[in-house]
């Protein structure tokens, strides 16, 4: 059974900076094998892309968070991150980790607030 565990969500301030974290097990394939995204979702919106992350380290972010946001990942630990800074009021949201492009392989979320 595949499981994609996120954590490092929290409440920041404006301006702040946050590190989250998925961690990976279950999956069919080698995790090295699977395009890595995160994906978000903010009340009463769709979920939308943040980051990807390829096998071979190549990366592609958002418009709204290029700039701001890193992401990267671990292959021997099977894990993702996606450093945030410069965080915003609107990159208030529930963080998802999803493994492939065309799979329903997603975590639980993290919530990540960003308020004064």
């Amino acid at each position: 059974q595949v499981h994609l565990v996120e954590s490092g969500g929290g409440l920041v301030q404006p301006g702040g900076s946050l590190s989250l974290s998925c961690t990976a097990s279950g999956l069919p394939f080698s995790f090295d094998t699977y395009i890595m995204n995160w994906y978000r979702q903010a009340p009463g919106k769709q979920r939308e892309f943040v980051a990807r992350i390829s096998r071979d380290g190549l990366k592609s972010y958002a418009d709204s968070v290029k700039g701001r946001f890193t992401i990267s990942r671990d292959n021997y630990q099977r894990s993702l991150y996606l450093h945030m800074d410069t965080l915003k009021l609107e990159d208030t949201a529930k963080y998802y980790c999803k493994a492939g492009e065309h799979t329903n392989y997603w975590g639980q979320g993290t919530q990540v607030t960003v308020s004064s």
